[in-house]
């Protein structure tokens, strides 16, 4: 029987790191298979040695993120239990350092996994970057954050979000009104993502003034984008053709980033992915970064990370 001792900061970085009703705690022992205790500032942990081994490293880990004052949920315990398997706890902990913005509700957005930061990192030191990874990895979330620091810190005049509207198992001539009630759909995840972070009528006012743009990618064409922050998201359902007719759309001062998932093609006729083709085609072009997200940076429900596995085991032979 082995045992080890934590030295926790203050009583509210334990009661933070254990979780309402010890929920957190319960998780940790389940997954070491140890004894886990609280006396005063002290946490012991009892059990296996290689197991309190790790259970060491990972209490350490959310003590220090409990410091910093980082809520401690159940999906970055899971990934804490990841990075302990790996031995990568050392950079997981610098995520929550600093943050890229504060939502309309004062909540922090940072990033929450590794592959988060590496593609937060490559938005800040690239002119054009492409995200692309499975659902529930904040492609979307995180690229908006980015755009509205930059807007917040005039390092760009305009925010423009674009999708393509392309058609998902429904028929847009079913869809009651003009074509921009039509198209509205297809962009309601970038509306709610600019709601969160500005506020809606913060949002409205930038709107009506026009230094927020959401259309769909067909309102690009002819365009010269300068000092904008333009993202183009589900863009794997954009053609060869509308992806190049994009890229091309860039001006002095802008910034772009591209997001979407190469398993969720909804484009008919087989037609080959537009955003597969430009990472083939511009890997090796300097200033453009390629970011992969795997199911580890998936931050939704725990569900939707062995979902993604289960699919992935399932196609892959």
């Amino acid at each position: 029987m082995a045992e080890a001792v934590v030295n926790v900061s203050s009583i509210e970085s334990v009661i933070a790191l254990f979780g309402k009703f010890d929920e957190n705690l319960n998780l940790i022992q389940k997954q070491y298979q140890a004894a886990v205790l609280a006396r005063g500032n002290d946490i012991r942990i009892s059990g296996d040695e290689a197991n309190v081994k790790k259970a060491e490293a990972a209490v350490r880990a959310l003590a220090e993120m409990a410091d910093r004052g980082e809520q401690i949920t159940e999906q970055n315990l899971r990934y804490i239990f990841a990075m302990v398997e790996e031995n990568a706890l050392e950079e997981a902990v610098k995520l929550t350092d600093g943050g890229i913005c504060v939502t309309a509700g004062g909540k922090v957005v940072r990033a929450k996994t590794l592959g988060q930061k590496k593609y937060v990192d490559a938005i800040k030191n690239n002119t054009v970057v492409m995200g692309v990874g499975p659902a529930g990895t904040g492609k979307t979330y995180l690229a908006v954050a980015m755009a509205v620091k930059a807007f917040k810190n005039h390092e760009a005049s305009r925010i423009i979000l674009t999708r393509p509207a392309v058609e998902a198992g429904e028929k847009l001539g079913f869809l009651p009104g003009d074509l921009q009630n039509k198209v509205d759909p297809y962009l309601r995840p970038l509306y709610d993502a600019l709601f969160d972070m500005m506020g809606a009528e913060v949002f409205s006012r930038h709107m009506e003034k026009g230094s927020i743009e959401v259309a769909p990618l067909a309102y690009m064409r002819g365009r010269t984008l300068d000092d904008a922050f333009i993202i183009l998201d589900e863009a794997q359902n954009t053609t060869r053709e509308q992806i190049k007719m994009f890229l091309t759309r860039l001006g002095f001062g802008s910034k772009m980033v591209i997001t979407g998932d190469i398993t969720q093609i909804d484009l008919p006729d087989a037609k080959k992915s537009g955003l597969v083709d430009a990472m083939n085609v511009l890997k090796n072009v300097e200033d453009i970064a390629i970011t992969k997200f795997t199911e580890k940076d998936v931050v939704r429900h725990k569900l939707v990370q062995d979902i993604i596995r289960a699919y992935e085991k399932a196609y892959r032979n």
